[in-house]
């Protein structure tokens, strides 16, 4: 869902979504996107190394905790975030437009802040994606 918001909020970026393992894009997440007019139904399930060039990334951002916990160590050049976000699998489809509400969120403030021509800082991400301020 993540990678939905950022094509459509950054259409100039490439962005690619990988995780720990292919599994599949789950049908929740193709509907709820779709509720909102983001088409996932051809996006597919990669992991890192599925995906062009990864050590070329100018950020990588981690959404889940254990993406978080495998994710290699990158170039110096390459800025790392991460944010943790609820896994809504199994949930039911309130959980998974919970879930897209906070990513968009998160990837308006990652459009606005690239606008600006800087990557967001990890609490900055959090306070987006929560919508909650950070003391």
């Amino acid at each position: 869902m993540a990678e939905g918001w950022l094509h459509l909020l950054l259409p100039e970026a490439e962005v690619w979504s990988a995780g720990t393992e292919k599994t599949r894009v789950k049908p929740e997440a193709v509907r709820v996107m779709a509720e909102v007019g983001v088409d996932l139904s051809r996006h597919y399930s990669k992991t890192l190394y599925d995906v062009p060039d990864p050590w070329e990334f100018d950020l990588v951002l981690t959404v889940c905790d254990e993406a978080n916990e495998a994710c290699p160590s990158y170039p110096d050049a390459t800025v790392r975030r991460h944010v943790s976000v609820p896994d809504p699998s199994g949930g039911p489809l309130e959980e998974w437009r919970r879930v897209r509400r906070m990513l968009e969120r998160l990837a308006r403030r990652l459009a606005e802040a690239a606008g600006e021509g800087r990557w967001p800082a990890n609490d900055e991400l959090r306070t987006a994606l929560t919508g909650e301020q950070i003391e």
